[in-house]
């Protein structure tokens, strides 16, 4: 009875603690409704019932992280992403690799969709039919439940999807609505004719124009139009309606009692629609993901978010809390402009756009969140380059956003890459990029050519890029086969799932037998995987890549070398990344003056020597100078 009692205080506490970031959100989004009250009232039930259901071992992983609320934006962090089919085959197949990944430095990994999709086309995983089962071809809920387990017991946390914006229409939820029933009908986005949808489409941007032009779709077979951003296989949520809300916490706490740490929420800035604009990061979207944060940190606080907005800088930012979100939304958002820079920078060897943009529109710190750091993932690149911040630069937003189209499909004259194109908008200009990292930085190219001196080269611009992500502020995240400089698989044409979709192009199969060599081989594999380990294993020995230490992006006078400056307690990292192909010399007295006091870098962990006053930096040069 006293076990009870003490269960039941600790939540009435968590209750009473995030109370005021809950219930404020809720009143403005739905108290004007009649059924307010009622829904009120079950949600207090909900969040109660799945704290009840907790499993012990998470109620002390809670406790634990309420008293290291800092314990995801600590040096030892590093993630790793893949497709549990791609990578393992299934979940019980992840069990014997997690000695690799424990090998690699790895202690967060993100599943790809693994809730169970609708059959055929299914987006990648991220057209959920059922968010309580598992895609079957994984395994079963008990596998997830044990992966998660055995990936606890390494200090690994566990991430995966939760698709927020859209179901299936294989979804029971569809299925009802499809059948005439009003509550599921109001659980999306339906219509009786085309009135509204034309009206909506004026000022709707298309999200893939190619294979799935409108936001829109037809069903004469139930006389409805459904609202469809994405396929028309997904039917886009009615978040206007607090059933949904109340849905969507009971899945979310239902897969942290599975064992999930990290939710990765899904296409979040679609979910508030508003007539006349684009319907993207409403106010309301985030007063939305501030509540379901707030009702993860009452039933399941190790448990954090993870959201998913690609979007441009002042945009993205309000993902991690601003104004009256602050520290209270979430936790992690993909730093997508420093993915974009990366690349920028890369093609043109000048890092003075990549400087501008991340001083201009990036604050040195955030509250209670960090970045997740990244150079390639399941997705295509967007050229996320507005045309104010090349024209600050004095170049052509469009002409540049051109250029790294061509030079990463390797059609522009002396391009290293070999890329695919994705979703060519033949109105806007838009081309979207698509391949793997070390077949984008040149690797592909010169082993094709026989190009030895071509091939150290892309070699080290994927070490340039790893070393950057581990440094400059976040998580790194590194997707799947970069560690091993895998190729484009261009055998997806042959596949007539993938064929419409370039993306599959940087999603191969895991070469298990490369990655056997990893140790031993003298293989632009080999060099890969020692040299990411190694910037890993310097990341974990330097406490002052913590997330929350300051983050100030400077301006060293040299246009191929980007500098951030790590501003920790104990004193400042200085991360210098040379882009060009060419020597480069920082003055000593740069350094110096930034903080920088023993000249020793803790990359190599080996002292810096200048001569003449001069730091000199060979091409694709990483040091990180203390």
């Amino acid at each position: 009875m006293a076990k009870m009692a003490a269960v039941d205080e600790i939540f009435d506490l968590r209750l009473a603690r995030s109370a005021p970031d809950l219930w404020p959100m809720l009143d403005a989004l739905f108290g004007h409704r009649a059924d307010y009250p009622t829904f009120r009232d079950a949600l207090l039930g909900a969040l109660r019932a799945a704290w009840e259901a907790r499993p012990a071992d998470l109620r002390h992983l809670d406790l634990q992280r309420d008293l290291e609320p800092d314990w995801f934006q600590r040096s030892d962090r590093a993630g790793y992403v893949f497709y549990i089919d791609r990578f393992a085959g299934t979940l019980p197949g992840i069990l014997e690799k997690l000695d690799y990944l424990q090998d690699l430095g790895i202690t967060y990994v993100h599943l790809m969709p693994c809730l169970k999709p609708r059959p055929g086309d299914s987006d990648g995983g991220y057209s959920v039919m059922d968010y309580r089962a598992i895609n079957p071809a994984f395994g079963t809920m008990e596998d997830f439940e044990a992966t998660a387990k055995a990936l606890r017991a390494r200090g690994i946390s566990l991430c995966i999807d939760l698709v927020l914006n859209h179901t299936a229409k294989e979804h029971d939820w569809a299925q009802k609505a499809r059948n005439g029933d009003p509550k599921y009908q109001d659980y999306y986005l339906m219509f009786d004719d085309d009135s509204l949808p034309k009206r909506f489409e004026r000022t709707l941007v298309e999200v893939f124009p190619d294979n799935a032009p409108g936001s829109f779709t037809h069903y004469p077979e139930f006389g409805k139009w459904v609202w469809t951003t994405f396929n028309e296989h997904q039917w886009d949520l009615n978040w206007a309606n607090p059933q949904v809300f109340l849905e969507m916490v009971g899945i979310m706490l239902n897969l942290a009692n599975r064992g999930v740490d990290v939710v990765r929420l899904d296409a979040v800035a679609f979910m508030w629609k508003r007539l006349g604009t684009r319907c993207q990061s409403e106010p309301e979207v985030h007063m939305l993901l501030q509540a379901l944060r707030a009702c993860s940190r009452i039933a399941a606080p190790a448990v954090i978010h993870l959201e998913e907005a690609i979007v441009a800088p002042a945009e993205m930012l309000p993902y991690l809390g601003r104004g009256r979100h602050d520290g209270r939304e979430g936790n992690l958002a993909y730093h997508n402009s420093l993915m974009v820079q990366f690349w920028s920078a890369l093609a043109t060897r000048d890092t003075r756009l990549m400087t501008h943009v991340l001083r201009s529109h990036f604050p040195a710190t955030l509250n209670n969140a960090t970045y997740a750091t990244y150079i390639r993932c399941h997705d295509d690149i967007g050229w996320a380059i507005t045309d104010e911040d090349a024209n600050a630069l004095g170049i052509s937003g469009g002409a540049h956003r051109t250029y790294l189209s061509d030079f990463y499909e390797g059609s522009f004259p002396g391009s290293f890459a070999r890329g695919a194109l994705f979703q060519v908008n033949q109105t806007t200009g838009d081309k979207r990029i698509s391949g793997t990292f070390a077949s984008l930085a040149g690797l592909e190219k010169a082993m094709a050519m026989g190009d030895a001196a071509g091939v150290e080269v892309a070699i080290q611009r994927i070490l340039l890029g790893h070393a950057l992500i581990a440094a400059y502020g976040g998580i790194p995240l590194i997707y799947m086969g970069d560690e091993l400089a895998m190729l484009n698989d261009h055998g997806y044409l042959d596949q007539p799932d993938h064929a419409h979709d370039s993306r599959w192009i940087h999603r191969p199969m895991m070469d298990w037998t490369v990655a056997a060599t990893r140790e031993t081989a003298d293989t632009p594999a080999a060099k890969v995987f020692r040299g990411t380990r190694h910037i890993l294993t310097r990341r974990r020995a330097t406490p002052a890549l913590h997330g929350a230490s300051p983050t100030e992006v400077l301006d060293c006078g040299l246009p191929g070398v980007f500098a951030v400056a790590r501003r920790a307690p104990a004193g400042t990292v200085l991360c210098l990344f040379n882009f060009a192909d060419d020597w480069r010399h920082l003055p000593e007295s740069f350094a110096r003056a930034k903080g920088v006091t023993r000249l020793h870098d803790a990359l190599s962990d080996q002292p810096v020597v200048p001569y003449g006053g001069l730091i000199a930096l060979p091409p694709q040069a990483r040091v990180w100078l203390t």
